[in-house]
């Protein structure tokens, strides 16, 4: 054999195995022992003529599990969570058990109203004897009027009262954060406080963004009150997370927060830590300064999920989004995401059991 055909075969074998599950962990040498005990299980609600997103789980005091999650009309395609998305409650026997679609429970309000246009990130919370959901609502179908808002209920079907004002505004411009506040985070501290992790990044940056894959640099913010209702003041350490220096652009999105064992722990969804299809874990002692990102869960060919090939229309087909944990007993027993596909070929839950 030639030399240059030889190199050319090595060249060709290495692309082959770069993408086999079993070498990637030998390149990345970063799994997490978070993504060991996952094992999916499917998705579990698809509606049709519809879009579901951002699944978010809470064990009732029925023992029932209900989910809060977007939705959209099919006719919007991928991008009408932007101008068109409400957020619903399914609730199911069982994690792995179907949810049925039981309501709408914040849809966009109209002219005059900061989420006139779309309500959406909703992410459960069981705070003070209530029912929060902080969620992301926009009032011109854009970008740059992303805000964090945080409606309450007594009960996990309602009735659910929202705020008249955003939870926590864009900083000012020029600010690294300037652009939005979104993809809410929330834990209550052991020391009484409340704090809120958020997206965001700068508008100067996005507008000038080269990038071909993704526009400017999304980077996590904390703000903290001493009230649930707020108000809340941002870390002057801001932004939390920051991988702006790394090259590929890297950043992050989708953050879910939760403390074990006095530790701070965040899942997210890779935008270029390691690619665009997988999970992050990062852990923290204080919630300020995080340890380097491991993997925390893969694509859905890494765990051999037979699917039909996409349609043109979906761009981020087999990879996992939004991850969000269901509790029960105090610990974490499901992963809760969102994944492009399924029956209607738009999108819908997909649930992971932490064994």
């Amino acid at each position: 054999m030639k030399r240059r055909d030889f190199i050319q075969n090595i060249g060709l074998a290495s692309s082959a195995l770069a993408l086999l599950p079993e070498f990637a962990f030998a390149v990345d040498g970063k799994e997490s022992d978070f993504a060991k005990h996952l094992k999916p299980v499917g998705r579990r609600l698809e509606m049709e003529g519809y879009y579901v997103w951002c699944n978010s789980p809470i064990e009732g005091p029925d023992g029932r599990i209900h989910m809060y999650f977007s939705r959209w009309t099919d006719k919007k395609k991928m991008g009408g969570w932007i101008n068109g998305s409400e957020i619903c409650h399914a609730v199911a026997d069982s994690p792995e058990a179907e949810f049925k679609f039981t309501d709408v429970i914040l849809a966009p309000r109209g002219p005059g109203f900061w989420d006139a246009t779309t309500c959406h990130n909703p992410s459960i919370k069981f705070v003070n004897g209530k029912y929060c959901l902080f969620y992301m609502g926009n009032s011109n179908g854009k970008t740059n009027t992303k805000r964090i808002g945080l409606a309450t209920a007594p009960t996990p079907e309602g009735p659910w009262t929202r705020p008249d004002a955003p939870l926590l505004e864009a900083g000012p411009t020029g600010a690294w954060d300037d652009h939005c506040t979104t993809n809410p985070a929330f834990i209550k501290h052991p020391n009484g406080q409340y704090w809120l992790f958020y997206k965001s990044w700068n508008t100067a940056e996005y507008e000038n963004s080269k990038d071909p894959v993704v526009k400017g640099n999304r980077k996590y913010g904390l703000a903290i009150a001493d009230k649930l209702e707020g108000p809340y003041v941002k870390f002057e350490g801001n932004p939390v997370v920051d991988f702006s220096l790394r090259p590929n652009n890297a950043q992050l999105e989708d953050a879910f927060v939760w403390l074990d064992k006095g530790r701070f722990k965040m899942l997210a969804r890779d935008m270029g830590i390691f690619n665009h299809e997988y999970g992050l874990l990062m852990e923290s002692k204080n919630g300020k300064k995080w340890n380097e990102p491991q993997v925390a869960y893969y694509d859905a060919n890494h765990y051999k999920i037979v699917q039909p090939p996409p349609p043109s229309y979906l761009k981020k087909y087999g990879r996992f989004e939004r991850p969000q944990l269901l509790f029960q007993n105090g610990k974490p027993t499901y992963l809760f995401t969102a994944s492009q596909g399924g029956k209607y070929m738009t999108s819908s839950s997909f649930v992971f059991k932490i064994v």
